[in-house]
């Protein structure tokens, strides 16, 4: 009689677990490297490694009703004739026309628009539909140079010089053909169908002293009257931000590795740059340590989702934040209600991210007609507007709990860390005591 011997359960490995499986099974079957969109997926230190010493004794709170607690912003002051004036502090970031379809750009405008805020062009050009409907909008200049023109720079009330980008610090952008309609590509002055690659860098400047003479040309060309921005990816957060103010920027916006993109390789967006929480501190001590905090603003981006992560990235030393991922997903990306149609894709409603590939059943990240027409872009735009609505409001919320009258009046002190590793990252304490990762007390 053989004796039975009990087998272990089988265990499946945290290096090799499914979804790396699967990668190595298709770069076997294709030879092809995956391209996604969206920003990176694997668990960071993030905002909510923080949390707010609200008011008790040693604090007063401002009650709701009765006392207020402002959220405007002003976005530009150090050269421009006509700073951006906006009653939130939450903006949307450049998502372009060709990546997104033109009624998820109509949108954003009117979301935006209600909401009193900016919306951005993206690469590819200003559309007359984005244009007429957003009150603020940003154009946004980038390597590849496609829809540009100085018309359209006049016509837009703040520039963005994008350098780098969260999902791919160092990287150009794709646009693949299939997305590629006769209206993108008249807008781009590319060919039909075929796929588009944003160049990695710029070609009129090799540094910070050619892009000074570029921003003084934009700003020769606005007459002065426009806020220069300058959009830097997550990388070396110190020394870029130090370099665009040596540049001439007004703002600056620095967006983080959860930041999204339409389309880029996966293990570009996984594994280059640094996650959001730990581009904000250095980015301001090199405003501080030159003398421009809240005289060169900064906008910090990168998967940024509720109030809460709002009021952090101010309370750390920011001015505003941009959204990108959560703006669409605002307007019904990824709803459930399309479960069916992400089936027959191979996916699932919240993991959709073949952007690239034009065949979003929520009309958001198409050019194709048929499904682009399902996006109702006055519906979609309320939805929008009631969503930064509703982020502004757990901003104050958490403001007055800290007994703030303006939520730009949120500081490091008002936050602890639970994590050592989001204390030494924030530079603020580990919550329970008074120890910060790599400073030393007196």
């Amino acid at each position: 009689m053989t004796e039975h011997i009990p087998r272990t359960h089988p265990r499946k490995s945290v290096t090799f677990d499914d979804y790396t499986l699967s990668e190595i099974r298709r770069a076997a079957a294709t030879g092809i490297y995956d391209i996604r969109g969206g920003g990176a997926k694997r668990s960071l230190p993030g905002l909510d490694d923080l949390l707010f010493l609200g008011a008790s004794m040693s604090r007063y709170p401002l009650e709701g009703y009765r006392e207020s607690c402002g959220t405007d912003v002003v976005l530009g002051t150090r050269f421009a004739k006509n700073p951006l004036r906006l009653k939130i502090p939450i903006t949307i970031a450049g998502m372009s026309f060709g990546s997104l379809s033109a009624q998820a750009k109509e949108a954003l405008g009117r979301g935006a628009s209600i909401a009193g805020t900016s919306t951005t062009t993206g690469d590819g050009g200003m559309t007359p539909e984005e244009r007429e409907q957003s009150e603020t909008l940003v154009y946004q200049y980038l390597p590849s140079r496609y829809g540009m023109n100085p018309d359209d720079l006049r016509k837009a009330d703040a520039i963005e010089v994008v350098v780098g980008q969260g999902a791919k610090p160092g990287g150009g952008g794709m646009l693949l053909g299939q997305k590629i309609s006769d209206r993108v590509a008249e807008m781009r002055n590319l060919p039909k169908g075929i796929d588009q690659r944003s160049a990695c860098r710029h070609p009129d400047w090799t540094g910070p002293d050619d892009l000074e003479i570029k921003i003084h040309e934009l700003r020769e060309i606005t007459d002065w009257e426009k806020p220069v921005f300058i959009k830097i990816g997550g990388a070396r957060p110190y020394y870029d931000t130090a370099l665009s103010v040596k540049a001439g920027a007004d703002v600056i916006v620095i967006d983080g590795m959860q930041g999204g993109t339409a389309a880029t390789q996966e293990v570009f967006i996984e594994h280059v740059g640094q996650p959001t929480l730990a581009c904000i501190r250095p980015a301001v001590t090199a405003l501080q340590e030159l003398g421009m905090h809240r005289k060169v603003q900064l906008i910090v981006s990168g998967g940024i989702r509720n109030g809460a992560d709002v009021a952090k990235a101010l309370a750390l030393g920011a001015d505003a934040v941009s959204i990108g991922t959560a703006a669409l997903v605002a307007l019904g990306d990824n709803d459930p209600e399309l479960e069916d149609e992400y089936k027959k894709l191979g996916t699932t409603a919240g993991a959709y991210d073949d952007w690239h590939e034009g065949q979003d059943p929520a009309g958001i990240s198409t050019q194709d007609p048929e499904l682009s027409n399902r996006l109702d872009p006055v519906l979609a735009g309320r939805k929008l507007s009631n969503y930064l609505k509703v982020m502004t409001l757990e901003v104050q919320t958490i403001a007055r709990a800290c007994g703030k009258s303006h939520v730009r009046n949120l500081e490091p002190e008002d936050l602890v860390a639970l994590t050592v590793a989001a204390a030494a990252i924030a530079q603020v304490p580990l919550c329970g005591t008074d120890w910060i990762p790599g400073k030393k007390h007196d």
